[in-house]
């Protein structure tokens, strides 16, 4: 167990590091890594991407309110906005997850692979729609809070490469896209925690230590390490150049995906 603590401890501490770097989502480094440390350990293959999801999920949870705070503090984000989405995103991240238990593994997991190709492009690409609408009334919102959800529940991730493209393109303006999407990503993180936690309440054969879907040692080691090493990455991020720091991230990403499929198809 010390081994594997260590090793989660390491995980989290890389997480961060790049969370505070590129302001990118835990969920795209931790997925693919628990994928391979729980098969490392013989965790039930049927249950692997169940529980990084869910246990990806729920470090996002503790670690999301670190973004939060700050982009609340320099104003950056839109409450009223929050407010109106957050129903629909509640609604749909418990759906989401609920239908993620349904899946086997293999599906699961080609999925997740598929939604991280998208953000690893989009990266690359500094992708970002041109304004040509507003915002839809309260109901477009919790439509597209909701779809944002159940996407997000599904791939363990914060939300952001959905809602800020989303964002910008309804025209409101890039930093306030970025800080309102750090506010969505709370209850996102909540409710996809919750709902993988529930989802595998009662189910047989997972590993002493877990909570529903989500596994309680790798949880600790990652948000007790992640939390320390994101002002580090923060701090870093104003020396070094973004865009050769993006395409490392991203070149970094496409090998962690490959070892995923290798973990769950070789």
């Amino acid at each position: 167990m010390t081994v594997w603590l260590l090793a989660y401890l390491g995980l989290g501490a890389l997480t961060g590091f790049f969370a505070g770097l590129l302001g990118v989502g835990g969920g795209a480094i931790l997925v693919p890594l628990l994928t391979v440390l729980f098969a490392a350990q013989n965790f039930p293959p049927v249950h692997l991407v169940h529980l990084a999801l869910g246990t990806s999920m729920a470090a996002i949870a503790f670690t999301s309110l670190s973004s939060l705070r700050t982009h609340h503090a320099h104003g950056a984000v839109l409450w009223p906005v929050v407010k109106t989405i957050a129903p629909g995103i509640v609604v749909g991240t418990l759906a989401g997850s609920q239908f993620a238990a349904t899946l086997p593994s293999r599906p699961l997991g080609i999925f997740f692979v598929v939604l991280m190709s998208y953000v690893v492009v989009q990266m690359l690409a500094n992708f970002r729609p041109k304004p040509s609408r507003v915002l839809p009334g309260p109901l477009g919102l919790v439509a597209v809070g909701a779809g944002i959800g159940g996407i997000s529940a599904l791939a363990a991730i914060g939300g952001g490469a959905l809602s800020v493209p989303f964002m910008t393109w309804c025209n409101v303006k890039v930093h306030q896209a970025i800080g309102t999407s750090s506010a969505i990503g709370f209850p996102i993180a909540v409710s996809g925690a919750l709902g993988y936690l529930f989802a595998g309440w009662g189910v047989a054969g997972l590993s002493e230590g877990s909570l529903g879907f989500i596994y309680l040692p790798a949880l600790a080691g990652c948000v007790a390490s992640s939390i320390v090493a994101a002002p580090f990455g923060a701090r870093l991020a104003h020396r070094l150049p973004v865009p050769l720091l993006r395409r490392i991230f991203a070149a970094m990403l496409i090998v962690l995906l490959a070892k995923m499929l290798h973990t769950l198809f070789g």
